[in-house]
């Protein structure tokens, strides 16, 4: 059945709160990976280089349809009788979700490449021979004896946030759905 107008306000309010918080916590990681990691590991000529960064780069962006989403959903919590903000927000909630599996499907992608690759791409920018005896120096532009189990780490946090951000735009969905009675 069709939930009342009461019910609708806090759910979709609450719905639009985690939204909030998953997308900008999920803005940072991913700024965090590209900001310590990627932008010295990107190689247009390299695959997997590429890849990352263009997961990356979809991360960033599934989050900031995320943050869209909740802020219109936040708004349509508030004022649930304007129809065009109904339909902002069931856009916003489908092309968000939508945004987020791509995001997980390509980080997912990026940590397989990552595993069987022994991090060999993530250390590309290092010409030192031995990465433990000489963790910081001029021929590495960051800290290489960390690098491989942060960004992995980094990684798994974002699919985790991810994974909520699809769980939550799909409720956010379904709530406009019965909103509109469609």
């Amino acid at each position: 059945g069709h939930l009342d107008a009461g019910s609708h306000q806090r759910i979709l309010m609450k719905t639009g709160l985690i939204l909030l918080i998953i997308g900008h916590l999920n803005f940072i990681i991913g700024a965090f990976v590209h900001g310590t990691v990627l932008r010295f590991v990107v190689d247009p000529r390299d695959a997997i280089s590429l890849q990352y960064t263009i997961a990356n780069a979809a991360s960033v962006t599934a989050a900031l349809l995320a943050i869209s989403c909740g802020m219109a959903a936040l708004m349509l919590s508030r004022y649930l009788a304007p129809a065009p903000l109904g339909w902002g927000v069931l856009a916003l909630s489908a092309s968000s979700s939508l945004a987020c599996l791509a995001c997980l499907l390509g980080l997912a992608v990026s940590i397989g490449l990552t595993l069987g690759s022994q991090g060999r791409v993530l250390l590309a920018p290092c010409a030192i021979a031995d990465v433990a005896l000489a963790p910081v120096s001029r021929e590495c532009p960051f800290d290489p004896t960390r690098v491989y189990s942060s960004t992995l780490s980094l990684w798994a946090i974002s699919l985790l946030l991810d994974s909520m951000e699809i769980v939550f735009g799909v409720r956010c969905l379904l709530l406009t759905l019965d909103l509109l009675r469609l």
